[in-house]
């Protein structure tokens, strides 16, 4: 089976093609800047030389129909014809408490998808988008959702619920639903393969960090507690969230600096985290060169990052009673030695030893960094939310036959 996987954004949509025979990744690529007349398309065929295309893409219809086009073309293409693609997966960011796994589209699954707009309101319209394309273009090939929010459902009502009237769950759902789902489910299965142990027998912490952050902690295989709630911005300390705040503090700046809900919104949301404590970047790797440098600002966004995300991974090891394995993934977790060394470094009440050589290695394949004396496996495992959608499409279409 070939199958496509798509993510859509609200101006974007990165997808990837799939033989199923194998897992091989037939082509990917990004159309950014939909709903503009210099939109770009990035197409890269395996094989074969990578594509770029400027030209006016006003909506997600007319991105799929684009992408299908290069799938096939005689010379960037990968296939002979679109009736080749014998599914679709689509990431969907929020799932609600509706949606304990990945589901076959149909009618009322589009509507729950809509029902929950309030509750993901940057993701989940999007994915509409994404999938009414696909399907004005494909009409008569299955549609999967996979959700981020499916692999939390596990999480007991003692973890999920807020210390607020009970009321507000019943009427509005509100409760800790928690994000990346998809990412700490594909970890933890290859970390467990890398220890060569039973995934029912590991209790891990799973540290995927990237611009978006958040930890879980898996016990059992499966998802006992997650760091990000009712939205993406609790927890951690991001590129630009937040993360964990005194509530009251929304209520004191609104009143103080005459904020409306939009505007403090956007304050936690977008101008937080790294980016407000350096006053210069969102991003990891400026904020290190800052930090090897001696910028104080950039030291110290540095530091308040590095000491929220030990204080959850101590916080998790405490839920589990121990812990065996710590994964970092992501683009943060992958790629920065120097923020997995300043963690481990203050986690040796835990028995955790990190080989400094093998940290600094660069690498794309699954990897330990940790001493053979140390009591936790500390690995490096990138992620890939794109196969957990294809192997769920993949699943869910054969089930449905």
């Amino acid at each position: 089976m070939k199958l496509l996987v798509i993510n859509a954004g609200s101006s974007s949509l990165k997808y990837q093609l799939y033989d199923m025979t194998d897992e091989s990744v037939l082509a990917k690529g990004l159309v950014e800047r939909i709903g503009m007349d210099s939109s770009i398309l990035t197409h890269k065929p395996t094989g074969k030389e990578d594509v770029t295309e400027v030209s006016e893409i006003l909506e997600h219809t007319t991105a799929i129909r684009k992408v299908l086009d290069k799938l096939v073309d005689p010379e960037c293409g990968v296939l002979k014809s679109v009736d080749e693609i014998q599914a679709v997966g689509h990431r969907v960011v929020h799932g609600g408490e509706a949606f304990k796994g990945s589901a076959l589209v149909t009618g009322d699954v589009k509507s729950e998808i809509r029902r929950l707009f309030d509750l993901a309101p940057l993701h989940n319209p999007p994915a509409i988008l994404g999938i009414t394309a696909a399907e004005k273009n494909m009409p008569n090939v299955p549609q999967v959702v996979v959700f981020d929010t499916a692999f939390h459902q596990t999480m007991e009502e003692k973890v999920y619920l807020y210390p607020i009237p009970k009321v507000l769950y019943k009427k509005h759902h509100i409760r800790r639903y928690g994000m990346h789902g998809t990412s700490h489910d594909y970890v933890s299965k290859v970390a467990a393969e890398v220890v060569e142990r039973p995934l029912e027998e590991l209790k891990i912490i799973t540290c995927h960090i990237g611009n978006g952050a958040s930890l879980t902690a898996v016990q059992g295989g499966v998802s006992v507690d997650t760091s990000m709630g009712l939205t993406p911005l609790e927890g951690l300390m991001m590129g630009t969230r937040s993360g964990d705040v005194d509530p009251a503090v929304v209520t004191f700046v609104m009143n103080k600096e005459e904020l409306s809900i939009s505007e403090v919104n956007s304050m936690l949301n977008k101008h937080s985290g790294l980016l407000a404590i350096s006053g210069s970047s969102s991003d990891m790797r400026d904020i290190t060169d800052g930090m090897e440098a001696g910028e104080p600002n950039a030291t110290l966004a540095f530091e308040m990052y590095e000491y929220r995300l030990r204080k959850y991974i101590g916080s998790y090891a405490a839920a589990m009673n121990g812990v065996d394995v710590i994964v970092f993934t992501a683009g943060v977790g992958e790629n920065s030695a120097v923020v997995r060394e300043k963690v481990c470094e203050n986690l040796t009440y835990l028995g955790v030893e990190l080989d400094p050589e093998l940290n600094k290695v660069r690498s794309g394949d699954p990897r330990r960094i940790s001493t053979p004396n140390s009591k936790v496996d500390v690995l490096v495992i990138p992620t890939n939310e794109e196969l957990v959608i294809a192997r769920d499409t993949f699943r869910i279409v054969q089930e449905s036959k």
